[in-house]
C-alpha cells in the first residue's frame, strides 16, 4: 500500500469550528497512526471573506490541539493557473465544452421546467454544438457528465452510495471570467498533493459524486472517501451558539486541556469499544475508519468536562505548567513570577483533583497569587471576630517551632482548638480566611504546606483586625 496522505482544507472566513477541528483530528490520527503525511490546504478562493487573520486563527487552533502538519501550507487561490490548465485539458480532450448560455436563458429554462413539472436540471444546448456555431461572446466551461447509468461513491463510512447520472448536471469548471470553481480546484489540489484518503463531513457526500466526474475524465485514481457525520447539540439539532461555545479558541480560553479536547473530539462519532478516556498514543494506535459511526454525533459538555478533569489529574506537573502558561497567554493574563510558578507547581498535588478546567484550577490556586495584605471576601470576613482572632493569636507563636509537616500541623491546630474548648472546624474557617481571603479553598493544611512557614505566619500576623 502507498503512503497514506490526508489533508484538512478549511476556508479562512472565521473562527475554527468544532466540526473543522474534529475533521482535522481524524485526518491527523489516520495519517500519523500509519506513518503517513498530513497536509493543510487553505481554501481561500473567496477573496472577499478570506483573510490572513482568519488563517492565523485556524493555524493557532491546530497548534493548540497539537496537530502538526507536513511541508508548507497550500493556498488554493495561488494554484488557480493549475486549475485552469486542467479545465482546458478536459476541453481539449472532449471531456468538457464551452457553454454560451446566459444566466437569463438558464433561468428561463428552469422557470419553464417548473411550470411543466419537469426536471430543472439545466441541459445546455451547447454540449454537442459544432464549434463553427460558437458566438463571439463570453462562455463558461462545463464538464460533460454521463447522461445514463449510475455513479457509485464507495465510502468507508457511508458504504456504497449510488447517484443516477441523469441527476448530475454538467457542472461549471471555469466561470465566464476564466476563474476556476471550487469543485474543480478541490479535485486538482487533492490529486497534485497525492491525497489518498479524503476524510471530511458527510455534507460533502453529494460533492463526491460530482468530483468523481473530474477524476474519471482525467483518468486519475480516485481517493478513498470517508464522509463523517456532522456534530449536533444535545437536542439533536445542528451544533450552534445556542448550545454553547462552538469554536476551538473558546474552549482554549475557557481552560480545557488540549489533550482532553483531542480525546473528546476523537470520541465524537468514533469509538474503540467502550473506552472513553485514552492517551494520544492509544488514539494513534486504535483510530480507524471502520470505527466511525454513520449517525450524527452529539456534543455533550458534561462528558467533555469529565474527560477534562481526568486529563488534568493525569498530566505530569511539567506539562501541566506548560499548558497553564498557554491558557493564561490565550486570555491575556499576567505572566506569573518565578516565585509564584514554583508555588503553583508545589501545589499541583492539591489542586489537580476535582477541577474540570485550568480556569477552575487557577481559581483554586488563588491563595498562591496573593500578596500581603490579603484581600478578604465578605463571606470570609464574616468568620473574623474577637473570638477567632484570639484563637489565631494563640496559634501563631506555636507555628514558629513546629515541624512543617502535615501531621504536625494538624496536631498543633487541633490542640489549639481543643484549648479553647471547640472542634477544629471553629479554627479552620478563620484560618482559611486569613490565608486565602476566601471560604472555598484547598485544605488549610495544604495551603500552609505550599505557602511555607514564613508566608503562613506573615499572613496570620498581618490579617486585618489582628
Amino acid at each position: 500500500m502507498s503512503q497514506v496522505v490526508t489533508r484538512i482544507a478549511p476556508s479562512p472566513t472565521g473562527s475554527m469550528h468544532i466540526g473543522t477541528a474534529r475533521t482535522a483530528l481524524f485526518n491527523w490520527l489516520y495519517a500519523r497512526g500509519r506513518n503517513g503525511k498530513f497536509y493543510i490546504r487553505i481554501e481561500d478562493t473567496d477573496r472577499k471573506r478570506s483573510t490572513p487573520e482568519a488563517t492565523e486563527v485556524i493555524l493557532n487552533g491546530l497548534n493548540w490541539l497539537g496537530l502538526d502538519y507536513d511541508d508548507e501550507i497550500v493556498s488554493q487561490f495561488e494554484r488557480a493557473p493549475r486549475h485552469i490548465e486542467i479545465a482546458h485539458t478536459l476541453l481539449k480532450n472532449g471531456k468538457a465544452y464551452k457553454c454560451f448560455s446566459t444566466s437569463d436563458e438558464i433561468q428561463e429554462f428552469k422557470d419553464a421546467a417548473r411550470k411543466k413539472g419537469t426536471s430543472t436540471l439545466f441541459k445546455s444546448p451547447w454540449r454537442d454544438a459544432d464549434p463553427s456555431t460558437h458566438p463571439n461572446s463570453s462562455y463558461v466551461i462545463r464538464i460533460k457528465s454521463p447522461e445514463n447509468g449510475e455513479t457509485i461513491v464507495k465510502d468507508e463510512v457511508q458504504g456504497e452510495v449510488t447517484f443516477k447520472n441523469n441527476q448530475l448536471d454538467d457542472m461549471v469548471l471555469l466561470r465566464s471570467d476564466g476563474s476556476p470553481v471550487y469543485m474543480l480546484a478541490v479535485v486538482v489540489d487533492d490529486y497534485d498533493m497525492g491525497v489518498t484518503h479524503v476524510i471530511r463531513g458527510d455534507d460533502h457526500l453529494n460533492n463526491a459524486a460530482r468530483q468523481n466526474l473530474i477524476y474519471r475524465a482525467m483518468e486519475w485514481q480516485l481517493p478513498i472517501y470517508a464522509h463523517i457525520p456532522l456534530i449536533h447539540g444535545e437536542d439533536g439539532k445542528k451544533l450552534s451558539k445556542r448550545h454553547g461555545a462552538t469554536s476551538i479558541e473558546e474552549y482554549q480560553q475557557i481552560g480545557y486541556p488540549s489533550s482532553a479536547m483531542r480525546n473528546y473530539l476523537a470520541r465524537l462519532g468514533w469509538s474503540h469499544g467502550d473506552q472513553e478516556f485514552f492517551t494520544d498514543l492509544q488514539a494513534l494506535e486504535w483510530f480507524d475508519l471502520k470505527g466511525i459511526r454513520k449517525s450524527a454525533a452529539r456534543f455533550d459538555l458534561k462528558k467533555l468536562q469529565n474527560l477534562s478533569g481526568q486529563h488534568i489529574n493525569a498530566t505530569d506537573d511539567a506539562a501541566l505548567l506548560h499548558e497553564i502558561h498557554k491558557f493564561l497567554s490565550s486570555n491575556n493574563k499576567q505572566v506569573l513570577s518565578d516565585e509564584k510558578i514554583k508555588l503553583l507547581k508545589d501545589a499541583f498535588y492539591c489542586l489537580k483533583n476535582n477541577v474540570k478546567t485550568f480556569s477552575e484550577l487557577i481559581d483554586k490556586a488563588s491563595f498562591i497569587f496573593l500578596d500581603i495584605p490579603i484581600p478578604m471576601s465578605p463571606e470570609a470576613r464574616s468568620f473574623i471576630d474577637e473570638y477567632s482572632i484570639e484563637m489565631l493569636k494563640t496559634l501563631t507563636p506555636q507555628l514558629h517551632n513546629v515541624t512543617w509537616s502535615r501531621g504536625d500541623l494538624e496536631q498543633v491546630c487541633n490542640d489549639c482548638a481543643e484549648s479553647f474548648g471547640v472542634k477544629f472546624g471553629k479554627l479552620a474557617s478563620p484560618l482559611r480566611a486569613v490565608l486565602s481571603g476566601q471560604t472555598r479553598t484547598p485544605s488549610v493544611f495544604d495551603m500552609m504546606l505550599v505557602l511555607g512557614r514564613d508566608e503562613t505566619i506573615a499572613r496570620l500576623e498581618n490579617a486585618e483586625g489582628y
